[in-house]
C-alpha cells in the first residue's frame, strides 16, 4: 500500500471520531515513519512497509476510540515548546496560551520576579514563562508526583530551570510569597457531558468532583497570604464561569479584576491584583 492510500483509509476511519481526521492521520503516520507532514506529502506514492502499516493501523484504532493524538505520539506543541505528554498530565491546549500571554503583560519585560504555577501538569505554563522571561524565577507545583516527573523531564529537555514542589495548590508554600501566580485548575463540573470526551485524560486534573469551582475557590481565597503587594493572580476557567470567578476575586479583596476571552470569544481566563 502506498502512503497516500494509507492516509485516505485512516481518514475515513477517523471521520466519525475526530474533528480533524486528516490532520490526525497525518500526525500518526508521521509518528510511525519519523517524518514531518511535509515529508509525507513528498512521498505519497512510496510504499509503506507492512510492519509500519500495522503499527499505523493500531494507532488509528486507538485514536478512533478517543485517545488524544498527543498521547499516541507522546508529544504536544505549546507556545514555542515541544513538550512530552503522557496520560498522567492534561494535553496542553491552545487556549491556555492566553493565560501565558496575559501573565507576560503583568510584569515589565526586564527585571526579576518570583512566579508560581499552581497545578503545573506537564509544566507547560511554567516553561513557557521561563522561556520568555529568563530573569524570572519560576516555581511549579502539582499534587501528582507522576505529573511532576513529566514536568521535570520537560524542563530538562528545554534546558530551563524550574523549582518543583509537590502538594495541593498553596500547601507547599508556607511562608513564601510571589510577584505573580498562575493556575489552570480542574474546573469542569462533575456532571458535565464534556467529561466523557476527555475520559483518557486524568480526571484529577479535569474536575473537582463537584461544581467545578472548588479548586478556584481554594486558590483565590488562599492567595492573599502568598502574593506580595501589587502581585497578580491569573486563573483559567470554564467558558461559563467568568462571572462566578470574578466574584471570588472581589470577595478576596482583589482589585483591577478582569477577564480575557479566547479566539472563540468565550470567557476563558480571569485575574486580579492584590492591592
Amino acid at each position: 500500500m502506498k502512503l497516500g492510500a494509507a492516509l485516505m483509509d485512516a481518514q475515513a476511519v477517523l471521520a466519525a471520531a475526530s474533528d480533524s481526521p486528516r490532520l490526525d492521520a497525518e500526525l500518526l503516520l508521521g509518528e510511525v515513519l519519523s517524518l514531518s507532514r511535509a515529508q509525507i506529502f513528498s512521498r505519497l506514492h512510496d510504499e509503506i512497509a507492512e510492519a509500519d502499516a500495522q503499527r499505523f493501523a493500531a494507532l488509528v484504532r486507538r485514536r478512533r476510540r478517543g485517545e488524544p493524538v498527543a498521547y499516541l505520539s507522546g508529544r504536544q506543541g505549546f507556545w514555542t515548546l515541544d513538550l512530552e505528554v503522557t496520560p498522567d498530565v492534561l494535553v496542553p491546549r491552545p487556549e491556555t496560551e492566553l493565560l501565558v500571554a496575559w501573565a507576560l503583560e503583568c510584569r515589565p519585560p526586564q527585571g526579576e520576579a518570583d512566579v508560581v504555577d499552581l497545578g503545573t501538569g506537564s509544566g507547560a505554563i511554567a516553561l513557557a514563562l521561563a522561556s520568555a522571561r529568563p530573569a524570572w524565577r519560576l516555581t511549579a507545583s502539582d499534587v501528582s508526583a507522576a505529573a511532576l516527573a513529566v514536568a521535570r523531564r520537560n524542563a530538562r529537555h528545554a534546558g530551563l530551570r524550574i523549582e518543583f514542589a509537590e502538594g495541593s495548590w498553596w500547601a507547599p508554600f508556607a511562608g513564601r510569597t510571589f510577584d505573580l501566580a498562575v493556575a489552570n485548575p480542574p474546573y469542569i463540573a462533575r456532571h458535565d457531558p464534556h467529561l466523557h470526551a476527555l475520559r483518557h485524560e486524568p480526571m484529577l486534573a479535569l474536575t473537582d468532583g463537584a461544581d467545578g469551582l472548588q479548586a478556584l475557590r481554594e486558590i483565590v481565597a488562599g492567595a492573599g497570604a502568598h502574593l506580595r503587594p501589587g502581585a497578580w493572580l491569573l486563573v483559567e476557567h470554564g467558558y461559563d464561569q467568568g462571572e462566578a470567578v470574578r466574584a471570588l476575586f472581589a470577595a478576596a479583596g482583589f482589585i483591577d479584576i478582569g477577564t480575557r476571552r479566547d479566539l472563540e470569544n468565550r470567557e476563558r481566563s480571569s485575574g486580579g491584583r492584590r492591592p
